[in-house]
């Protein structure tokens, strides 16, 4: 069995080490690359006011988390849940290192030494469309997945939205072959005879508007990534 947890969070700020916190954390799971309903939300209570482009983020009030438990009273009940499995988080530094700041505040070891490892999307993205806009939101534009009802940054949603894109992303990872449920069965009306007579093979060479164009087409390559193709060093 193969345990994933997607996970995000919300925060106060931008920094842990000027005193920002974690005030949401949403995640959710995925056993053998399938949705459980099983996740986990939290708001907590990080003793402090979120800055002002953080607040405009995701619009928790300080008012509304002033009741809302703190990160001591719900580490215990996080634990046990992303304890042993794969997680997944699109921009895995900013979340562990807040992660990591608020186990060290209640003295806990470092969230990685939790889990079974990490895997962050965003590198993931970035190795799949570099130069392109790997955002979540561009992400959801980019494998059709809907985020219309999201207004305000929320954890647990973008958990939800971001197992969607991880699983779109990671579609035919598993395995190299196609199962099917039952055998395709192939009739065969008529024997195919294939002429062996045939000694030379016909080689077309490209004309120079075909050889202009493909040039064109690297340099527009090179340009976008930003490297020079390495077929262009190679002698044939």
């Amino acid at each position: 069995m193969t345990r994933q947890i997607v996970l995000d969070t919300e925060t106060t700020g931008l920094n842990p080490k000027l005193g920002n916190r974690v005030i949401e954390i949403g995640c959710v799971e995925l056993v053998n690359r399938k949705l459980t309903g099983n996740n986990f939300h939290c708001y907590i209570n990080p003793e402090r006011d979120s800055e002002d482009g953080a607040l405009a983020v995701h619009g928790l009030t300080t008012e509304f988390l002033n009741d809302k438990p703190k990160f001591a009273e719900i580490i215990d009940g996080f634990l046990e849940y992303i304890s042993g499995a794969e997680v997944v988080i699109h921009n895995a530094p900013f979340d562990m290192g807040f992660l990591n700041a608020e186990f060290a505040r209640v003295g806990f070891v470092p969230f990685s030494d939790h889990v079974e490892g990490v895997t962050d999307t965003l590198v993931q993205a970035k190795e799949l469309h570099p130069g392109k806009r790997n955002s979540l939101d561009a992400l959801c534009d980019r494998y059709e997945v809907s985020n219309s009802h999201r207004k305000l940054h929320g954890a647990l949603l973008d958990a939800e939205l971001l197992a969607d894109v991880f699983l779109a992303m990671s579609r035919g990872q598993n395995s190299f072959s196609i199962e099917l449920k039952d055998p395709i069965k192939v009739e065969v009306h008529e024997e195919v005879v294939i002429d062996t007579s045939i000694q030379q093979i016909l080689v077309l060479q490209a004309s120079k508007s075909e050889l202009d164009a493909h040039a064109l087409l690297v340099s527009g390559i090179d340009k976008e990534t930003n490297e020079k193709a390495i077929w262009k060093n190679t002698e044939f």
